[in-house]
């Protein structure tokens, strides 16, 4: 990471109550659980953002409201905005191919499928940093859900467990 620069916490999800604790939106529950409490949050270049010091590093935490497909255009426009070089962010989000709570982290890579790091990949590049937080994949419960409607929906008790003990594992820095 470069000093003096600030550093983009980029978590992936979707807006809007109906998507709140889906497994899709395992990126915006990470935010929230790294975020202060006190937060303050404001809407500026299609995201949510609060910064914070962290480390001696100037920190924007974002939660896109682009939708996850097009994840891409907001973190490019803060990106941009803030002179955020590529190296300094971190883009953490849902992994089907890990079991449930698992977490693996990055740089670089292809988007195994996931249309908000294809986004990110098409309007800013490959080479940031990712946490991949592992939400299962439904043939890993003998469930028939397709893939898409799986990532829609929502943690049992036991997996919201632990997603939540992985969150508090995380290292920014």
């Amino acid at each position: 990471m470069q000093e003096n620069k600030p550093v983009l916490i980029v978590g992936l999800g979707n807006p809007g109550d109906e998507y709140r604790s889906t497994r899709h939106n395992v990126g915006f529950m990470v935010i929230d659980a790294l975020a202060p409490a006190d937060a303050k949050w404001k809407k500026e270049k299609n995201a949510l953002t609060t910064r914070i010091e962290i480390d001696g590093f100037k920190v924007i935490f974002v939660k896109p409201q682009t939708y996850m497909n097009n994840s891409g255009e907001a973190v490019q426009a803060l990106m941009t905005f803030y002179r955020v070089p590529l190296e300094n962010i971190v883009v953490i989000h849902d992994d089907m191919d890990l079991k449930v709570g698992d977490i693996r982290e990055k740089i670089g890579g292809g988007s195994a499928g996931h249309n908000g790091i294809k986004s990110i990949d098409a309007h800013v590049g490959k080479d940031y940093r990712r946490i991949r937080i592992g939400i299962g994949h439904p043939r890993d419960y003998n469930s028939l859900t397709d893939p898409s409607d799986w990532v829609l929906g929502k943690f049992d008790s036991e997996q919201l467990k632990e997603i939540k003990s992985v969150i508090q594992s995380i290292k920014l820095f």
